[in-house]
């Protein structure tokens, strides 16, 4: 039977959430959960017994209905029109059976010390211990770590969504307290996100692009004739954001919508987005990885049918003669036009020529997903769609160009005129653009090189210019993360977490991460505690007051908390808390926003007044209204110059010709990356699609009762086409086995027409559920796709990470089935 990827309106309740484990988890909390006590407490402010809360997450801002202490419901803010379904799983999070409830260490580890055993971790083995002994452990490591190893022998470069909020910034304050504690260790740079992009897009646009302002909404719904959609599917992703998403992104596709003119959607899946364009979507399935060949196609139809805009070139961009010769083929004999790309992406030439035509033929907006730079060579792909919009000419006009983050963190709603709030520092020096990368630490690694880190101490690596020698780490400490979600090659990862003498988590979830520990820390969640946050990445409209829910429940303690009583260990307490209270650190924040305020002659409520209203709202501007990205340096390129060296947008860079890497040439190439669909000789079929699910954050809200709407068998989906599955003897619904030379996962058939053949959809964020943990390259019970994936450097440029470049096979499982049990709590915690 076939059927298509269901699309639910955005705001809509999800359905077949089961309330029976809500229901027996809290009871059993109430009975058996400890209060834990703060040490912030004389300034703490309690959670409310009864009654509604406001409060806020990555989801949106939400009210919480609280009896008798007790959370038991949740619903969207009010002034949130477009609240996620995702918000019930939110609720569960609290209560769920993959909660940590108190200090627990790894028996191994405890009974024979460090570096014990290494092999049994993820058996769930752990001792029960209390908050005392573990943080006297854990103090004694980073003692241990410094005499023996030297200031490098910890790696804190801990990665992961994390919970928004200005205090409780679990990783800043890692960083903190190793800081103000004089405990050396190695941190990391950059993100699992936009690895590639965010290193290449300062070599061309002189920015990271990827997290700034696209041009509003408003402007696309007035002035953009054709809006495309490549590799990015917003309606699943402007769910979330990094701090409270207010979802405008969604008010801007509605309107948008309202206005019947095309949206392209270029993407090997049928997505949602597309769905909800409804007849004025079209949708265009190449191969996956052949996107710079298609767009080299597109580009040569504009050139050789003088579609191109050649004064934008002239007097905007550095460097179009010297890729003409490659675009052309006079450099390589080979021109990269429509047929040529026609080979490469599986989409017919005249396809592509037409969309050069059309493209040229109005205002168009180019706007790009991240899944194109997380792939092998991603660095090019971005580059490449900037030269296309280049060529077009209508960069800095209304509606045209390119935008990187329309999907993200609902990009191009309008800015409010409104205060910024800071935040919590870990004492090193923030990158412009990106306040949450910093560059703190007695050494740093890009942050996807982890397990090569971890291999090959030592060794030398090449990251943007630079040539640097991984460190000889054996202790990490990880906070607001689940590394076996995010990083690639899974078993690869497994047999290199084994050099860690000591690996410390702190969480509120016995993650796969957790269960590959030493110590695990319970943390609380973000609604057992308070804090403030900005409401919209890109809009800033309002400030909200997180505010607790509920009190902690077993011996959860906040991540201020427990840090500080880690400093108290090493003698640093009254440096990491400044001696001010969780309110009084608010209050300092807000205090800034009250100073800044002022400045602009529009003063806000006093902090006591902002916290009984929990909310702070100000006015969305004209000027935010009417953005356009780039306005100014196309008005005058020569006073307001981009930030690369020749102050142009560069198709071409001198700085990347003088690095010389072999994988990344100065101008926008094709390369065949590791392994693709239409490869010659590939040695799997299928290409495996890891898209971002549309019912969590990466593996965020996988442990709780949401999992029950989407989950096939128990299994994490595996969207398969009907011919695809025909062929091997697949029905809708059936157990699968997916495998390539990486590794083997276990997943639930959705035989549907929304994949285009040679393509499979397993989406990231799966929890990894070895049969047997002990034995690397077990079978995933669950549905982990990075079992599957190459843990390799998308080039020595950025040295992203390639979780999109995957080959594979699948079969129906036919073994006795194994047990998901990533899901519930180990047995003796």
């Amino acid at each position: 039977m076939t059927k298509t990827v269901p699309a639910r309106p955005a705001g809509s309740p999800a359905t077949g959430l089961t309330r029976r484990r809500f229901l027996e988890t809290t009871a059993a909390a109430s009975v058996l959960g400890a209060v834990s006590p703060s040490i912030l407490a004389p300034g703490a402010a309690h959670a409310q017994a009864s009654g509604e809360v406001l409060s806020g997450c990555h989801w949106g801002a939400f009210q919480a209905t609280v009896e008798d202490g007790r959370w038991t419901a949740v619903r969207g803010w009010d002034q949130d029109a477009y609240p996620s379904h995702q918000l019930q799983g939110v609720l569960d999070s609290v209560y769920s059976p993959t909660r940590i409830k108190y200090p627990m260490v790894r028996r191994a580890y405890l009974e024979n010390g460090p570096g014990s055993d290494v092999e049994s971790r993820g058996m769930d083995d752990f001792v029960r211990v209390t908050w005392d002994e573990a943080l006297d452990l854990v103090a004694a490591e980073f003692k241990r770590m410094g005499e023996t190893y030297g200031p490098t022998g910890v790696y804190a470069g801990s990665y992961g969504w994390k919970s928004p909020g200005k205090l409780h910034n679990c990783q800043s304050l890692l960083r903190r307290m190793l800081n103000v504690s004089g405990v050396g260790y190695v941190n990391s740079s950059g993100d699992y996100s936009t690895g590639a992009s965010q290193i290449i897009m300062p070599h061309v646009m002189g920015t990271l692009e990827v997290y700034e302002q696209q041009t509003a909404w408003p402007v696309l719904v007035e002035s953009t004739d054709t809006l495309v959609f490549w590799g990015a599917d917003p309606m699943v992703t402007n769910q979330i954001g990094w701090v409270i998403p207010d979802h405008g992104g969604f008010e801007g596709m509605q309107a948008f919508k309202d206005t019947g003119k095309p949206v392209i959607f270029i993407d090997p899946v049928r997505t949602e987005s597309h769905d909800f364009f409804g007849e004025q979507a079209e949708w265009i399935a190449p191969r996956p990885q052949s996107d710079v060949a298609m767009m080299l196609g597109i580009a040569h139809t504009l050139y050789t049918e003088d579609l191109h805009d050649q004064q934008f070139l002239d007097e905007y961009t550095f460097g179009f003669d010297r890729f003409l010769p490659y675009l052309t083929g006079e450099s390589d004999g080979t021109p990269k036009d429509a047929d040529w790309a026609a080979e490469i992406s599986g989409i017919d030439a005249e396809t592509i020529r037409g969309l050069a035509r059309r493209f040229a033929d109005g205002t168009t907006m180019l706007a790009s997903g991240w899944s194109l730079q997380r792939q092998h060579l991603g660095e090019q792909r971005h580059w490449m769609l900037v030269t296309l919009a280049s060529m077009l000419g209508q960069i800095g006009l209304p509606g045209g160009g390119f935008g990187l983050s329309y999907h993200y963190s609902n990009g191009g709603s309008p800015s409010a005129d409104g205060p910024v709030l800071p935040g919590i520092t870990d004492g090193g020096k923030a990158v412009e653009g990106a306040a949450w990368l910093t560059a703190s630490g007695a050494a740093s690694i890009p942050l996807a090189r982890l397990v090569d880190m971890l291999e090959n101490p030592g060794a030398e690596f090449d990251f943007n210019g630079k040539r640097d020698t991984y460190p000889d780490v054996h202790m990490t400490y990880w906070v607001g993360g689940n590394p076996m979600a995010h990083h690639q090659d899974r078993n690869r990862m497994v047999a290199a977490w084994r050099k860690f003498e000591t690996v410390v988590v702190q969480d509120f979830q016995w993650t796969a991460t957790a269960r590959h520990a030493d110590i695990v820390l319970p943390a609380t969640t973000s609604y057992e505690r308070n804090d403030v946050e900005q409401y919209g990445d890109y809009s800033l409209k309002a400030v909200v007051a997180m505010k607790k829910v509920v009190e902690p429940l077993y011996e959860a303690r906040n991540d201020m908390d427990i840090f500080a009583e880690l400093a108290d260990r090493m003698g640093a307490k009254e440096a990491f808390t400044e001696g001010k209270s969780e309110m009084e650190w608010l209050e300092e924040f807000y205090s800034s926003a009250e100073d800044q305020a002022q400045a602009l002659g529009n003063p806000i409520p006093d902090f006591d007044g902002f916290w009984e209203e929990g909310y702070l709202e100000f006015p969305v501007s004209e000027a935010g209204r009417n953005y356009v990205r780039y306005a100014d340096f196309r008005e005058d390129p020569l006073l307001e110059p981009l930030g690369t060296p020749t102050g142009l947008i560069e198709i071409y860079s001198v700085n990347i010709e003088k690095m010389g890497y072999d994988d990344c040439p100065p101008h926008p190439t094709w390369m065949e990356p590791l392994e693709r669909l239409g490869m010659p000789n590939a040695e799997y079929p299928l290409h495996v699609a890891t898209s971002h699910p549309r019912s969590r954050l990466h593996s965020q809200l996988c442990g709780t009762a949401l999992r029950e709407t989407y989950a096939v068998a128990g299994r994490e989906p595996c969207l398969i086409h009907p011919d695809d599955a025909g062929a091997r003897g697949i029905a809708d619904g059936d157990v699968v086995r997916v495998f390539n030379g990486r590794g083997q996962m276990l997943a639930g058939a959705v035989l549907t027409d929304a994949i285009m053949p040679g393509v499979i959809r397993v989406n990231e964020g799966g929890w990894f559920d070895p049969v047997d943990p002990e034995t690397v390259g077990s079978l995933c019970k669950y549905g982990d796709v990075n079992t599957l994936s190459p843990d390799l450097g998308t080039s020595k440029l950025a040295q992203g990470n390639c979780g999109h470049t995957v080959l594979a096979d699948v079969e129906k499982f036919t073994g006795d089935l194994p047990e998901v049990t990533v899901f519930n709590t180990p047995a003796n915690g």
